[in-house]
């Protein structure tokens, strides 16, 4: 009752100088910690009843990241040939034709002389071939995020397809390549030593 009593003196003390300045400050503050002391009074309990636990066959569905040692890859190949058709048909309306960027961003296109000096000249171009470290981080990303309008509906075949394509138009393999869970982590990538582990422990400076 006190707790109320002060709340309603308050609110009248509030009322006559209008709900501006000081008085609406103050009880902001004093609904705020009334709130506070009301819900360190009451006990969280153990569990609040809501969901269940995930199957492993919704986790598995889940797992789905690539790492650069190729850890995560799933079975299926692809190749540059096969990649053209699919690129054309769901991803060069918003990347371009060739991968130079659309109303999404350029895929395609090399520094000259594959210089990394982004921090003093910023003519310089980020694409999957001028910075991308890993080609495995292509497969990852492309696998669960594009197309951008239908996500995740990509097959393996389809994005090693895919990922072969777009790696042939950076120069990085050749024309007739195939890439699957073997071969698609031994892409050598133009950018792969630029970039260093952050342990902060200081380290190589890559200029």
């Amino acid at each position: 009752m006190t707790g109320f009593a002060g709340f309603a003196g308050l609110v009248r003390r509030s009322s006559a100088r209008s709900w501006s300045g000081g008085g609406f400050v103050c009880l902001c503050a004093w609904l705020i910690g009334f709130g506070m002391c009301v819900a360190a009074q009451t006990p969280a309990p153990a569990r609040y009843g809501l969901g269940r636990p995930a199957t492993p066959d919704e986790i598995k569905a889940r797992d789905i990241d690539a790492r650069p040692d190729g850890h995560g890859l799933p079975p299926g190949k692809g190749s540059v040939r096969e990649g053209a058709p699919i690129y054309a048909a769901k991803c060069a309306s918003c990347h371009g034709s060739k991968g130079e960027g659309a109303s999404a961003d350029r895929l395609a296109g090399r520094n000259s002389g594959d210089s990394f000096a982004y921090a003093m000249d910023p003519k310089l171009v980020r694409t999957v071939g001028s910075y991308w470290p890993y080609a495995t981080t292509l497969f990852d990303y492309t696998n669960r995020a594009m197309p951008f309008m239908q996500p995740g509906t990509l097959t393996p075949d389809e994005t090693y397809s895919l990922v072969a394509y777009i790696l042939a138009l950076n120069k990085i393999v050749p024309e007739d390549a195939v890439m699957d869970r073997a071969s698609l982590p031994k892409v050598a990538m133009p950018s792969k030593d630029r970039f260093v582990i952050d342990n902060r422990k200081g380290g190589k400076v890559v200029k």
